[in-house]
Order: structure tokens, then sequence, then C-alpha cells
């Protein structure tokens, strides 16, 4: 992750009424561009730069310090509250302990965290019925059984408290930057529909400008988008490529016998998830060499005490590949839960793995 110098200006951090919060972070923004054109103001009270830059250019990372403390007392007249830290996260916690966190340290320090900084209080609360405290006690837990307890925003500050994430879903504002313009007396873009004939809307000439900015930031494979390839798997047909690289003139037009049919599952996992199925009886639902069931599959286990009943389902298809050299024999299974969630498993080896979920 990116090393960013988060700054904190707590008296910027509320509205006032005559709007002068603004005009004081819009000029405080102004400021601290010419230390660092990348300077964003995350919200109200809230900027955050990238510190590598800054810092060849001033000397270290002290120095930029020293530089954009001067830089906020001669331009709003307040002392702020500056941190160092890998990620946007990390960086506010490391500002609101006015701390400077050497590079291989965020880890360590945003485990040591109180469960509050994630900004649930129901999580927090839970998690201390549960004998969590820290973020790195909720980071330990394995992403099955989060999911299991809690919804889907829950396992986003899941994936924050594993570094897997650098910032909180609700750590910036939205609406700022449309602010701003306004106030500098910008014309915002009309929004437009894409016509008929194919014309671009103002939505895509902003979502161009903005990945053309983040390339320009953080390399050509920063920005990446998905295309469809061949396979015979959904996870084996999705691929990423670098936005804005040239699309293959050539159609996969194999065939791909055996190919799992649609609809494909919206979400693949990377790394399958562990599950039992179980049939009437508390049996365990196997496939034998016939691509066929034991038994009909009335259950679904994600850990040992919280089972969920199959409502439908459909196959299984097996699959044999590569029976040339070391043959690999799976089947899918597509299952509806009492939840209301779809979801597509895979029998491998006498095992059942969660490995993707539909809309």
């Amino acid at each position: 992750m990116e090393r960013l110098l988060v700054i904190g200006v707590d008296p910027l951090a509320s509205e006032s009424p005559d709007g002068a919060t603004l005009r004081h972070s819009l000029a405080l923004l102004d400021a601290l561009y010419v230390l660092c054109p990348f300077t964003e103001l995350v919200r109200l009270g809230l900027y955050a730069l990238p510190v590598r830059g800054p810092s060849r250019f001033f000397g270290g990372e002290w120095a930029v310090l020293d530089a954009v403390r001067a830089t906020v007392r001669d331009v709003v007249g307040y002392e702020p509250a500056l941190g160092i830290g890998e990620g946007l996260f990390c960086g506010e916690l490391a500002a609101r302990a006015n701390v400077v966190l050497a590079p291989g340290e965020s880890d360590q320090f945003r485990r040591a965290q109180s469960l509050d900084v994630l900004g649930r209080r129901d999580l927090a609360t839970v998690g201390r019925r549960l004998g969590l405290h820290t973020v790195g006690s909720f980071a330990d837990l394995a992403p099955a059984r989060v999911a299991e307890r809690f919804n889907r925003h829950a396992c986003q500050l899941h994936r924050v408290a594993r570094g897997e994430l650098s910032e909180l879903p609700s750590q910036r504002d939205p609406r700022l930057g449309e602010r701003l313009s306004r106030l500098r007396g910008e014309s915002a873009p009309r929004d437009e529909q894409i016509g008929f004939f194919g014309q671009r809307g103002a939505g895509d000439e902003r979502a161009e400008a903005a990945a053309h900015r983040v390339r320009r930031r953080l390399g050509p494979d920063a920005v990446v988008v998905a295309t469809l390839c061949g396979g015979r798997l959904p996870q084996d047909r999705a691929t990423l490529v670098p936005w804005g690289s040239p699309l293959a003139r050539r159609v996969d037009a194999a065939p791909w016998p055996g190919q799992l049919g649609t609809p494909s599952p919206a979400t693949t996992l990377a790394h399958p998830v562990a599950v039992r199925v179980r049939g009437k009886g508390d049996v365990s639902v196997r496939v034998d060499a016939r691509g066929s069931l034991n038994t009909e599959p009335t259950s679904v286990l994600f850990s040992s005490r919280s089972p969920h009943d199959v409502l439908w389902y459909a196959g299984p298809w097996p699959t044999v590949e590569r029976w040339w050299a070391l043959a690999r024999r799976r089947a899918h299974l597509q299952v509806v839960l009492d939840s209301g969630q779809a979801v597509l498993l895979c029998a491998e080896a006498g095992k059942w793995q969660l490995v993707g979920i539909y809309d």
C-alpha cells in the first residue's frame, strides 16, 4: 500500500452556517497543492497526500511534516494533527495519534487498535460478546465465519481489518469534490444519457478522466477491467487486463465441451471456502464415478453451528480435465439456500467447496 501523510484539522471538520468552513478548506487545499499536486480533501477537516514524492523533494518525511505544519498554520491558523501510515485507514489512525509509522509497522499498528475504529457500534458490541476487542482479533476470523454472522458491509470492514482494503467505505465524502468545483466557479458537466446511436455520456468522460489520473499516479497496471476468455468454469473465463489495452481481435470460438451453463455466478472466489453438504439422515452427499449424487442434498453447513436448508438444487455437472496428464475430476452443483442466497458448490476429491455466489 502507498504511504500517505494524513492531515487532520479538527476546526474544519464541521460545517459553518455562512460557508466559511468550505472556503477555508478550499484555500488550504490549494496551498497544499503547492507542496504536492496529488493532495486530496478526503472529507471536511481531513486531507491526504502521498509522501514518497514530496519526501524526495524536501529531503525526508520529517521535512515534509514541517512544511505541511507550517502551511496549515499560515493558511487557517490552526495546529494540525499529522500522521503517516500505509493506506488511508492507517494514515488517519496515525494522524489521530500524531505518530509516523515506519514502513512495515502499519499492520501491527492497525491490529492493535480497538474494534471501535471500524466505525460500527453494533459490530464492536457483538465483537466484545464474542471476546473480540481489537482489530487484529477480528481480522483473525476466517472470512466464512464473518459472512455467516454479519452482513456484507461487515465483510468489507473485515477486509480492511485484514489489510486487504486500504480504507473504510465511509471514510470519504463523495459529494465534496462537486461542492469544491462549484465554489471555484467551475461548470459541472451535464448528465447525459447514451443515445440510440452510441454517443458518449458525461459519466463516461468523468470515468475516463479518473482512470487516466489513477494510471498516471500508480502505473499502467493500477486500473484493470474484466474481459471474457475461453474456459469451462466461471473462474476460468474472467480475466483482468490493464485499462486502455487493445482488445483481442480473435474471438475464442472453441467448443469447450463440459462448459458450465448459464447463469454464471456474479462473484467467484479466488480462495474457495470449505463446506459440508448433507442429505436425509445427516448423510454426507458424494458424487460417484458416474457423476451422480448418492443422495438428495438437504442442507449445507458453512460451520458446525449454522446449517442452511436447501430449497432447490441443480446438477451435478461433472468435469474431467487434463486426462492426458494429471486428471482433475470435479462436479458442480447449483444450490438455493433457505436464506434466499444462490451459490455454486464444487466437489473435488470427496470434499465440497463454495466457489461462486449468484446475485
